[in-house]
């Protein structure tokens, strides 16, 4: 950034986010940074070289401009402010800046997530156990904002939910959506079920396997998703072997191929056969 550059101040969002416009393209942006928005009350203008700015997010779009100006106007200042002290903590645990995106999608779930507890409104989250698998520092760091909410605003929160906020944690350093996680912590959930239908017993949430198996069929998905390949030399074998784990994985792979629409190797399913043939070992 020019040492001579500046852009307008069009709104503070909160402490550490405010709105600018490029004075010659008028193009909006949207500028965070610890304490940004608090040192920029009462200025018009604010200089790119400002040493607190850490990401400046161009709004060159319709539709996101619509989206954030819908944002600043229908969210309650206190939830942006309590969605910006949960950002810094989680920027603090996990030592990494966090994606643009976290400012425009954490208090508008939080927004809702409070509209639906003061009006009694269930929160159900059937991926709470593979969550607390898959991504437990993301989960311990969503318990101590569900703290911080609850203090602010008064209303107990639900573990339900705090499931739901960890996906948020993840999605704040991550590439992945909270869409996107959802759909991967709901395909694992589908290939617990599968494993359940054709065993015909309920699996062990608390074995130390059954968390081994969730965190691997999560590395199978993301695998696919961002088609990495893995070469297992001995698929053979295991197939003669484990004829039964075998042929479960294959109708595993069989699930993940029809809702991810990809292909998977027979190297992927022989790894899954050995996982599953140790699930059930004491049976």
């Amino acid at each position: 950034m020019a040492g001579n550059e500046r852009q307008r101040i069009d709104r503070i969002v909160g402490n550490n986010v405010i709105l600018t416009v490029d004075p010659n393209t008028t193009k909006e942006y949207v500028l965070f940074g610890k304490g940004i928005g608090f040192a920029s009350r009462g200025s018009e203008w604010i200089s790119l070289s400002d040493p607190r700015i850490e990401k400046r997010y161009r709004l060159d779009e319709e539709q996101p401009i619509k989206e954030y100006e819908n944002l600043i106007e229908n969210i309650d200042p206190e939830v942006i402010l309590i969605a910006e002290q949960i950002v810094e903590n989680v920027k603090e645990r996990l030592g990494t800046p966090v994606q643009p995106k976290v400012y425009f999608a954490l208090p508008n779930h939080i927004q809702f997530a409070l509209y639906r507890l003061r009006n009694g409104m269930e929160i159900n989250n059937p991926f709470l156990h593979e969550t607390k698998i898959n991504f437990p520092l993301e989960y311990e760091i969503a318990a101590q904002a569900a703290v911080m909410i609850s203090e602010r605003f008064s209303l107990p929160i639900p573990e339900d939910e705090i499931g739901f906020l960890a996906l948020h944690v993840h999605s704040c350093v991550g590439t992945a959506s909270v869409g996107q996680l959802v759909k991967l912590t709901g395909l694992v959930n589908r290939i617990v079920e599968l494993i359940e239908r054709n065993r015909g017993i309920p699996l062990d949430r608390d074995m130390q396997d059954y968390a081994r198996l969730v965190m691997h069929m999560r590395a199978v998905i993301e695998r696919l998703m961002y088609e990495r390949r893995v070469v297992n030399p001995i698929v053979s074998e295991l197939r003669s072997h484990y004829p039964e784990a075998f042929a479960l994985a294959t109708d595993v792979g069989q699930l993940i191929e029809e809702e991810l629409r990809v292909d998977i190797s027979e190297d992927e399913i022989g790894y899954m056969a050995i996982h599953l043939h140790r699930l059930f070992q004491p049976y």
